[in-house]
């Protein structure tokens, strides 16, 4: 369920279930939850009923009772242990995986990394169209306004198509831009990662607005 509140594709997720010849010998059933990485299908997760063998090798070595008393059916019993393990580094790479595209956009390829937004590592990015008639001051200010609530990133270098491609290359959901309209209506541009649509939102607003968007 977490991978896919992250946003994992589920055709790319399946059971294993172990047969006689693959279960170890304390085990009474063992699953891995495997993932289709380019590569093939590979176990990111698994899940061990490895039985009463662990607490019955405890128990006998050392010669403490670790059994628990059920006073419901007024029994004792050594409990199962269920073992489950998931590797970090898998689960990261399945993310990036996930989340990574290529699509042509304008005769341009475009590199996108498609985090869902709760998992993505900067929320937004605060642009100032050019660095002049006080656009990036305004800019720098929502920057530091924004960025008291999620993580932001803040970018003047180069053409502002070139900065939005860097931020979808980050994984970045939205990119806000200060821009002309900006110091005289005070909204300001802000652009979807994905579907690439642009809307106007008022800067006293742009908080509670990517709060909502991001899920914060």
């Amino acid at each position: 369920m977490a991978l896919r509140a992250s946003g994992s594709q589920p055709a790319r997720l399946r059971w294993h279930q172990h047969g006689p010849g693959e279960l170890a010998h304390y085990a009474k059933a063992a699953f891995d939850i495997e993932y289709e990485f380019p590569f093939g299908w590979n176990e990111i997760e698994g899940i061990h009923n490895r039985t009463d063998f662990d607490l019955g090798r405890h128990q006998e070595y050392s010669g403490k009772k670790l059994e628990y008393f059920d006073q419901a059916g007024n029994e004792r019993y050594l409990p199962y242990i269920v073992e489950t393990s998931a590797g970090a580094d898998r689960v990261t790479l399945t993310t990036l995986v996930d989340a990574y595209r290529e699509e042509e956009v304008e005769g341009e390829t475009r590199v996108v990394l498609g985090f869902h937004p709760a998992i993505a590592p900067i929320k937004t990015a605060i642009l100032p169209l050019v660095k002049k008639d006080g656009m990036p001051e305004l800019a720098d200010r929502l920057y530091h306004d924004v960025k008291r609530h999620m993580p932001a990133f803040y970018d003047d270098a180069g053409a502002i198509g070139r900065r939005y491609r860097r931020m979808d290359e980050a994984g970045t959901p939205y990119c806000c831009t200060v821009d002309g309209d900006t110091l005289k209506d005070g909204t300001v541009t802000v652009r979807d990662r994905d579907s690439m649509q642009q809307v106007r939102v008022a800067t006293d607003n742009l908080v509670a607005y990517l709060r909502k968007q991001v899920g914060g």
